[in-house]
């Protein structure tokens, strides 16, 4: 959904800048799962963070999702010292990091996966698989004609999984991409992205996969969507071509299986998909959206104040579009943030501590407001 591939892809793009001024004391605490400490993970201006602490060690690690009573999260990896050629699904404990062991895999092993969500008795999730089609990772190609592209596989489905990774459902079943699944924190529905239409548009369905409703139809890319805290309203990224040059590259790159999401920006809409507007209008890619538990403001990851692509920070934003607020300041890539249904973390994925080099790690910070 949120592809992991971008963060490979876009590191060419990487400019060298100084390191800045990180905070080295500590702090404990005696009611949380998560080791509350304050080091050099944190950057100074990065005041939302009280806490931080470092999941993976090693590979791309991207989309942590927690489970409704936030006990634990699922994520996907493609970490080759686990065995991997490709993405696939992992499960944690809250409080469990994996600097010397490997985290539960609970998808099949086959094909590519993406996307893993909890569903509401947190015993299963949904997710997104293209082993039906081929047991073997699919190729990824990072370029075309010299642009930076995402691969749409028309072998995903989404599936339903328990915590053993035994499939014990299909839900989709249409031609074409089916991937991006979310679920509401109401637990009733699913919202998740597909071209059955022709273009990447959102749908959402009830858990179980019925009452399948088309959401967006607008030419462009809408991925990437999930509820807000109400149920009421979805927020996702899009890449909607404008001009009559900008329309036939879309359709061309479609028609390949590709799109290219170096242009995005924020749209939100009721969960009917009505009253849908622009919420940004920043330029360059605006991505990885996700409601604050107040469900008045949106943290998402932007590379707008980028000279040349990089780095990719967390920013907040009311949802009228005002009050633009910076969240971290990294120099590299931070992204696909996820708040626990508590409210009181914040998961997400960064290219910090990792010695310069191009390893993507989870990380939970202990939020503040």
């Amino acid at each position: 959904m949120k592809f992991i591939i971008i963060i490979s892809g876009l590191l060419c793009f990487l400019s060298c800048k100084n390191d800045k001024t990180t905070q080295t004391n500590t702090e404990t605490s005696e009611t949380s799962s998560i080791e509350v400490k304050k080091d050099s993970l944190i950057f100074s201006e990065e005041k939302h963070f009280k806490s931080i602490k470092q999941i993976t060690f090693g590979g791309d690690n991207a989309e942590a999702y927690w489970s409704f009573d936030d006990k634990q999260l699922v994520f996907q990896s493609n970490n080759k010292t686990w065995g991997l050629n490709c993405d696939q699904m992992f499960i944690m404990n809250n409080g469990e990091n994996f600097k010397d062991s490997k985290p539960k895999m609970i998808s099949t092993g086959k094909g590519r996966t993406t996307c893993a969500y909890f569903l509401p008795d947190n015993k299963h999730f949904v997710y997104a698989s293209t082993h039906l089609v081929d047991e073997n990772c699919p190729e990824v190609p990072l370029r075309k004609n010299g642009k930076y592209v995402w691969p749409v596989y028309d072998s995903f489905d989404i599936f339903v999984a328990d915590l053993d990774g035994n499939i014990t459902e299909q839900l989709t079943n249409e031609p074409g991409y089916d991937a991006e699944a979310t679920v509401s924190p109401k637990g009733d529905k699913i919202v998740f992205t597909s071209t059955r239409s022709g273009d990447l548009e959102l749908y959402t369905m009830n858990i179980d996969g019925s009452n399948v409703k088309q959401i967006t139809n607008e030419l462009g890319y809408d991925g990437g969507a999930f509820f807000s805290p109400d149920g009421t309203k979805l927020i996702f990224r899009s890449s909607r071509p404008k001009t009559e040059e900008a329309i036939k590259a879309y359709k061309e790159l479609l028609a390949n299986g590709l799109v290219e999401p170096t242009e995005m920006e924020l749209y939100i809409c009721n969960a009917d998909g009505s009253d849908i507007r622009q919420l940004t209008n920043l330029g360059n890619a605006n991505w990885s959206p996700f409601f604050h538990p107040s469900g008045k403001k949106i943290l998402f990851s932007s590379n707008f104040e980028a000279e040349r692509g990089f780095p990719f920070n967390l920013y907040m934003i009311d949802l009228d579009g005002k009050n633009l607020e910076r969240v971290t300041h990294s120099e590299t890539f931070d992204a696909f943030p996820v708040f626990s249904n508590d409210g009181k973390y914040l998961a997400f994925s960064s290219n910090r501590h990792n010695g310069g080099g191009r390893d993507t790690n989870l990380f939970i910070a202990e939020w503040v407001d």
